[in-house]
């Protein structure tokens, strides 16, 4: 019997299937992996979800009623629920066919192909129910009565996209946010600390709201088309991009306004920090003006920035005044 000869070519062949080859390849595939389930978070929109929280806790401290335990749960509730929201999203946009390959936004996950639609869906639920767990600890400290808010949030998670009525298709998203990511979030916050509400709590929850809808307003605004052709009709889809425009605007003003309770409080140097924060709203504004497309992705960023910045304004006046 002739022996075969074992070539260079052989060798390559076999160094290529080697263990530690196939090691990195299954490596760098659950990178990548990871990589598209932290995008399919949307992590620089989680500030949504972050500030109103810290602004309630802030709140609370400012009573000497702060609490750690019962912060941190309504901290993981808000950023939990926010996660499965977007995931939600990424997998009812695709089954609705409002995501498309010319979409102008970051790609999503499920639309791309990079998530299969079963995972994505059982993601949603998955994170939901972790925030539905981190809500019951909550009611040990706050009591049962809050049942129902928790029930509405978690709700609302699946019916922003989907079921019968989908609430970011009838044009209510705007109102969603300014409940879920103002009053709710802050107001709810200060009550398990404090176990009471105040009237304060709920003129800061509306500031937050409202500058939390100008981030679905950038969105629904850069996705103005796409939005039409699919049938989802936004609050810019109904009115017009000039209506986004100006309760863009509006928000920020009105945001401000609501904050006077503190404003009215604060020294030269702080009122300066809220004219600088106007200044910069300015600006992000005039960019959703004069920009269009996947260029307003970056105003997208700044406005959540906004959020975040000016949260931080108001915790520093609470916390000096």
């Amino acid at each position: 019997m002739k022996k075969r000869q074992i070539t260079i070519k052989d060798i390559t062949k076999a160094l290529s299937l080697s263990p530690s080859t196939v090691s990195r390849k299954n490596m760098g595939a659950n990178n990548k992996n990871l990589r598209y389930w932290l995008e399919a978070m949307r992590p620089k929109t989680l500030t949504a979800s972050l500030s109103p929280v810290l602004l309630g806790c802030a709140l609370a401290y400012r009573e000497a009623a702060f609490r750690p335990v019962p912060a941190l749960l309504c901290l993981l509730v808000a950023l939990l629920a926010q996660i499965a929201s977007n995931f939600a999203n990424d997998y009812f946009d695709f089954r609705h066919g409002a995501d498309t390959a010319d979409r102008l936004g970051p790609a999503r996950a499920v639309a791309c192909g990079r998530i299969t639609p079963p995972a994505m869906l059982a993601a949603t639920f998955v994170t939901l129910g972790l925030a539905c767990l981190c809500g019951l600890g909550i009611l040990c400290y706050a009591g049962w009565w809050l049942l129902p808010v928790g029930i509405a949030v978690a709700l609302c998670v699946p019916a922003y996209s989907a079921g019968p009525f989908p609430l970011a298709y009838k044009g209510l998203g705007d109102v969603c946010v300014l409940l879920f990511y103002g009053i709710v979030p802050v107001c709810f916050t200060y009550y398990v600390q404090v176990l009471s509400f105040s009237l304060l709590s709920f003129w800061l929850s509306l500031s937050a709201g409202l500058l939390s809808v100008n981030i679905l307003i950038v969105n629904n605004y850069r996705d103005y088309e796409q939005d039409k052709v699919a049938g989802k009709r936004t609050s810019i889809v109904c009115f017009g991009r000039r209506f986004g425009r100006i309760l863009y605007l509006a928000n920020g003003v009105l945001a401000i306004v609501f904050s006077l309770p503190l404003l009215l409080k604060a020294t030269l140097w702080m009122g300066l920090l809220y004219l600088a924060f106007f200044v910069l709203f300015l600006t992000t504004w005039r960019e959703l003006i004069r920009l269009q497309g996947a260029a307003l992705n970056q105003t997208l960023g700044r406005t959540a920035r906004n959020v975040f910045l000016y949260t931080l304004l108001l915790i520093l006046s609470l916390l000096l005044y």
